[in-house]
């Protein structure tokens, strides 16, 4: 496939934002491609060169960048920078000084060949031969080549084409049907390579798609909570539950095949390196030299045993000072599932078997760093609740409640995990995770800041899409906010993203990158956002929403609370709130009142009764004395 065709899809998905149309659009874009052109044109879509947890990255930056233009275009760096400025995106620089048509047409083989190539360059001067590789790709290339080449190479592809979109249309492209969407998502949800797997559907069709089970070395997309408001709620729902501690850390999963050990986080990222203890832990401990288990990893304090913050425990995600923070911040990897072991494929079991087998394969004294968590087995509410209370006194967020027949939902967020972690009253008492779209810059003080509030949405995983929940402006420090905001500006974007749904236009967007943990008073309904609005019907917003802690770099935008956990929780919220009024009506007061009476009466009745039988037995004992005084 030529890659001015290619360019010329994506001119057409930047100029639409209906969802069907995107769908066909890209449809039509694989199936007019060779079968080694699927996996590359899909990771493109993606934004990205290689599934995530290879780590692939162009790494240049926009000063790069500038260089990259002026290089190939024979202009200067200053020249660039004025149209940059004028125009606010390299992309249409590029294609403003690019030719609209050259003599050695670039197919999309050669043009991502070309980018690995940059890619991969490292080491001494690794910069000025990307700088020289890029360029040279440019010369080749259209106008409107350019324009994306150069996006993809700034990491700013912004055609608003999310997973969702890719997995319906390959659907369509591959299967035949939309409706077979279900066979091609759960394969992705297993090997987390969604280039592959688009491959695979066009070469080997549905069987092969259902066959798929976890490959060692490539991480299984996580399953993921939904939430309900108390222990009877959830034994209702359940009937016995396996409850586990919920910890404040973060999920990792790891791999073992012989002495290779991988380790992946929740974003699919390759984090090996950085936790030495918990992979030479896992090669000790674990009894299967092949296998896949998944788990909470918490930095604690050696010598008391207690657990430390996330923040904390955050410190260790880095690349460097490896084994000094490892002595300073120890982690223990709480296990709390198995995926694969030998040869056996465990997603499919349910989940009372997968735990049993863990803590079998999983040995485990008093020092090690692994750690199979701790469990309840029970049918009972207050049981579980107590078990919820000791968890909070223990300084844990709550608990994790998990149906016992179910298997793993990789991938997806239901009802077979439920957590709890505060009791859900007339006000929200429960963090969510919001994702950062936009920022206003704020009077007074915030405005010599930048910034003076953020605009922040949830995720509508149904139309993959980001609706607005709320405007933040507390929680963080003025050195904090001067950092956000460096953060989002080098995400900013001159227009709407293309997946986000808002009524409120800020003085700067951004694309929802970053997502931040929020505490709010309370679920309102609003006009001014688009969180579970529906036609004339007003949307949802947090009242009082503060940021409680910086941007969540575990989490994917993708990870996000959905707009169904809002309005679950905003039904939560209000049945709480009734519940309270109920108690408070006046109906219940006399009816208090009449059964405080009845319960006066009979007492009075019963000390009458009471104070009459001492006088009786009284009178009985005087008359005694004088009979027996005469005598």
């Amino acid at each position: 496939m030529q890659l001015h065709a290619m360019a010329e899809v994506f001119e057409q998905l930047e100029a639409t934002s209906a969802r069907r149309t995107m769908e066909a659009l890209v449809a039509g874009l694989l199936r007019s491609a060779d079968e080694d052109e699927l996996a590359p044109i899909v990771y493109l879509l993606q934004g990205q060169l290689r599934p995530p947890y290879e780590g692939v990255e162009i790494g240049v930056g926009e000063k790069l960048l500038v260089r990259v233009l002026a290089d190939a275009y024979t202009t200067s760096d200053s020249a660039i920078s004025r149209r940059l400025k004028q125009v606010g995106d390299l992309g249409l620089v590029a294609a403003s000084l690019a030719p609209t048509s050259t003599r050695r047409r670039l197919t999309v083989h050669q043009a991502y060949e070309a980018l690995l190539d940059v890619a991969q360059v490292s080491g001494v001067g690794s910069m000025e031969r990307k700088r020289s590789l890029l360029a040279e790709l440019l010369r080749r290339a259209t106008a409107v080549e350019a324009k994306y080449l150069v996006r993809i190479a700034q990491g700013k592809l912004r055609l608003g084409v999310g997973d969702q979109t890719i997995v319906v249309a390959a659907a369509l492209a591959a299967l035949g049907d939309a409706h077979d969407k279900p066979v091609l998502e759960h394969a992705y949800n297993v090997r987390s390579d969604l280039g592959g797997v688009v491959r695979l559907a066009f070469t080997d069709g549905r069987k092969a798609l259902d066959g798929i089970v976890p490959a060692i070395g490539t991480p299984v997309r996580p399953a993921l909570a939904q939430r309900l408001p108390s222990a009877d709620a959830i034994i209702e729902r359940f009937g016995t539950v396996q409850a586990e501690p919920k910890y404040d850390g973060f999920r990792l999963q790891l791999h073992r095949n012989g002495d290779q050990v991988w380790a992946f986080s929740r974003r699919l990222e390759n984090v090996t390196g950085m936790f030495p203890e918990l992979t030479d832990g896992l090669r000790r401990q674990l009894g299967a030299t092949r296998a896949i288990i998944e788990g909470e990893a918490v930095v604690y304090d050696p010598h008391t045993g207690r657990f430390l913050p996330f923040q904390v425990t955050m410190t260790r995600k880095r690349k460097t000072e490896i084994d000094e923070r490892a002595k300073r911040y120890p982690l223990r990897l709480f296990a709390f599932d198995l995926l694969y072991a030998g040869r056996c494929n465990y997603i499919p079991r349910p989940q009372c078997e997968r735990s049993a087998k863990l803590r079998e394969l999983l040995h485990v004294a008093p020092d090690d760093p692994i750690a199979a968590t701790e469990m309840l087995v029970t049918d009972s509410a207050e049981e579980l609740t107590s078990y919820f209370d000791t968890m909070l006194q223990r300084g844990l967020e709550g608990v994790v409640a998990k149906r016992r027949d179910a298997p793993y939902q990789a991938g997806a967020r239901g009802y077979d995990w439920v957590k709890l972690k505060r009791a859900y009253q007339s006000k929200l008492r429960d963090t969510v995770d919001l994702v950062l779209v936009g920022y206003l810059r704020g009077r007074g003080k915030r405005a010599a800041l930048g910034i003076g509030s953020v605009l922040a949405a949830v995720y509508d995983p149904a139309h993959d899409r980001f609706r607005t929940v709320a405007k933040i402006g507390s929680g963080l420090s003025d050195a904090d906010w001067r950092a956000l905001r460096a953060k989002l500006d080098s995400q900013a974007t001159s227009t709407v993203p293309r997946r986000v749904d808002s009524l409120i236009t800020p003085d700067v967007w951004t694309e929802p990158m970053y997502v931040v943990e929020v505490l709010a008073d309370e679920i309102t309904r609003s006009p001014f956002h688009t969180c579970g609005k529906s036609d004339d019907e007003p949307g949802y917003a947090l009242r009082f929403p503060r940021i409680i802690d910086g941007i969540r770099t575990d989490k994917a935008p993708t990870d996000a609370t959905t707009e169904r956990e809002i309005l679950d929780l905003f039904r939560m919220q209000r049945s709480a709130a009734s519940a309270k009024r109920r108690q408070r009506s006046p109906a219940s007061k006399k009816s208090a009142a009449s059964k405080k009476s009845v319960a006066s009466k009979k007492s009075a009745a019963s000390q009458k009764s009471t104070a009459g039988e001492k006088s009786t037995a009284s009178m009985k004992s005087t008359t005694a004395r004088r009979k027996h005084a005469r005598r």
